[in-house]
């Protein structure tokens, strides 16, 4: 990803946004590898993953804020290229053991149960978490919306 690619994208957003700040916000792919990006890039477009989730103890490790509701950002696809603009709407913090149900279905994943949310979550936070894994570690529930994508 470059800037060459984020700010003609942005560009454009705000032409069909005018509401949207100049400055382009942070740019994000979902996942931890090409094919979870562009597979969870896939389910949000389709409205299929309207949440994500995130280890509170991974932003704290490098002194990233937490997303907070109004957060803008671009969210890119697995070969960085950026894809669409999305609003934070709702920003839960909960132990792992407590998120619901209702936001595993938001997540979109798999069959939309908790139980394959936790299926999905525990082992990819053990894999690709730089704090690990515990039941009861804090979670980031996020709740978003597409404000732009890109067309075609």
């Amino acid at each position: 990803m470059t800037a060459s690619e984020i700010d003609p994208f942005w560009d454009h957003a705000r032409t069909l946004h005018p509401d949207l700040p100049a400055q382009p916000p942070e740019a994000w792919a979902f996942g931890a590898t090409t094919e979870h990006a562009d597979g969870l890039l896939a389910m949000v477009l389709a409205g299929t993953k309207t949440a994500t989730a995130s280890a509170l103890r991974d932003y704290e490790s490098v002194g990233e804020p937490v997303p907070a509701v109004g957060d803008l950002s671009i969210i890119l696809d697995g070969s960085g290229a950026p894809c669409a603009v999305l609003e934070v709407t709702d920003i839960q913090i909960v132990p792992f053991n407590q998120v619901t149900a209702e936001h595993a279905q938001a997540e979109g994943e798999d069959d939309r149960t908790l139980a394959s949310w936790r299926r999905i979550h525990e082992p990819f936070w053990r894999e690709h978490s730089a704090t690990g894994f515990t039941a009861d570690m804090p979670v980031v529930c996020e709740r978003f919306r597409v404000v732009h994508a890109r067309e075609g």
